[in-house]
């Protein structure tokens, strides 16, 4: 294959092959979030705490139905990484192709749906009546351009399962460079509000995809795209699909649990939604190092079990679970020790930079925990056993979450104990993946035929 960005991670240095491939990835999930920080920020500073407020409350929702069909498309890129590292061309491009193609369906049915259960969810959640209308203003626009979001996905997945990380950084940095722009220019000079935002993030996307499939459309390799070949190839669809809908479910039901979380956080006023949120933009962040490392895991270990080199596999999965929790942990201190500062990075509403540092505190020297369960559900994704995390992430991180909250809250009516349902389902769950990965035979989860 010529070399034209791919990255075959079946030979040379296990460490720096995955931290080579893992950086661009971070970078480029760092300038993602900088979408919804620099929303948050903008908004929090020049229109106030209730449209903070109400861009927060979407954010469960928004992922709820998002998480899903991004969780297929990771499914994709598995596949197209088990291909690419067995040397298959015809189907790796057949599983790109199929992606597409599955890709711009999936986006108008986010876009219908998402736009007519909007406000009926919000009602569910118990959404102030301060900030429903500000916050179904915020969430019908987001999901009106939501085929973007789903699009770059797709051509994100496609350079990441070839070993590319280093393009999609490239156009992220440009769409958030644009997006920065806007948002300044939609709501603090025209007044648009969060309005201006959601339009700021969608032109941004927009950008981001446009030179992604550009780039895909140009180059001379194994995953170049062709318009003429977008369509949908049912045995690959089918393998897409067995693989990446777990985790699409996975995702799911993560944001249904969050959902209730939310409506709990939603009894307590506009403040306590205002200072959640600003925690919980500032836990993306946290999640950066975490899904990049997860990310490079899928692709490390479809591409090394495609080409049959488990003992390979097992060595890099070890390095990056590592990595991973030393990494996620740093930042945890960092958060715990500068919680109050960090909030008020957002708001300056005494009550709601109180609620956020408590979320900050509660949460953060547990983040260890939280990166060994992304960590290894990577790493089992790559492996093609998609099942074990679904199954792991519905028993710890919904059934027995929701279950916690409805209870604890029916006896105690104290935020703290709603924000301690993250700390306890993420030690339940990472206890339960380390007694699988050292169980378990996980590095024959698929075998190229």
């Amino acid at each position: 294959m010529k070399n034209t960005g791919t990255n075959l991670m079946t030979e040379g240095k296990i460490s720096s092959k995955i931290i080579r491939f893992a950086l661009p990835i971070f970078w480029g999930n760092l300038f993602q979030q900088l979408y919804s920080l620099v929303d948050g920020l903008v908004v929090g500073n020049f229109v106030g705490m209730e449209a903070l407020a109400a861009i927060s409350a979407t954010g469960s929702l928004t992922f709820l139905i998002i998480g899903f069909f991004t969780g297929i498309f990771m499914g994709s890129s598995v596949v197209i990484s088990k291909y690419f590292g067995a040397n298959d061309k015809q189907k790796v491009s057949d599983a790109i192709h199929t992606n597409i193609a599955f890709a711009l369906i999936c986006g108008i049915l986010m876009t219908l749906l998402g736009v007519f259960i909007a406000p009926f969810i919000l009602r569910w959640m118990k959404t102030p009546d301060e900030i429903f209308t500000l916050a179904k203003q915020y969430l019908v626009i987001h999901f009106a351009g939501i085929i973007t979001l789903a699009l770059y996905n797709t051509a994100s997945g496609i350079f990441q399962a070839v070993g590319d990380s280093k393009h999609p950084l490239y156009y992220l940095v440009i769409s958030s460079v644009a997006n920065v722009i806007l948002d300044l220019l939609f709501v603090a000079v025209f007044g648009w509000g969060v309005a201006g935002a959601a339009w700021a993030t969608m032109i941004a996307q927009l950008l981001s995809v446009i030179l992604s499939f550009a780039k895909l459309s140009r180059v001379n390799d194994v995953h170049r795209v062709s318009l003429k070949k977008i369509r949908i190839n049912r045995p690959i669809l089918k393998e897409i699909i067995s693989i990446g809908l777990p985790s699409g479910i996975q995702n799911s039901v993560i944001a249904f649990a969050n959902v209730i979380v939310q409506s709990n956080v939603n009894i307590f006023g506009a403040a306590a939604v205002a200072g959640y949120g600003a925690s919980a933009r500032l836990e993306g962040f946290v999640f950066i190092p975490i899904t990049s490392l997860a990310m490079s895991m899928s692709t490390y270990v479809g591409q090394n079990l495609g080409a049959r080199q488990y003992d390979r596999a097992k060595k890099g999965a070890n390095f990056g679970i590592i990595s991973t929790i030393i990494v996620s942990q740093a930042i945890g201190i960092i958060s715990f020790i500068f919680a109050p500062q960090l909030v008020e990075l957002f708001t300056s509403d005494s009550e709601a930079v109180r609620i956020g540092a408590l979320k900050n505190t509660t949460t953060s020297l547990f983040y260890f925990a939280l990166a060994i369960s992304h960590c290894f559900a990577g790493i089992l994704r790559g492996a093609g056993k998609s099942k074990v995390p679904m199954f792991v992430m519905l028993g710890a991180w919904c059934i027995f979450r929701v279950a916690y909250i409805e209870t604890i809250t029916y006896f105690l009516h104290d935020i703290v104990a709603v924000f301690w349902a993250y700390p306890i389902t993420w030690l339940l769950s990472a206890g339960i993946f380390f007694v699988y990965y050292l169980k378990s035979d996980w590095v024959h989860g698929f075998d190229v035929k």
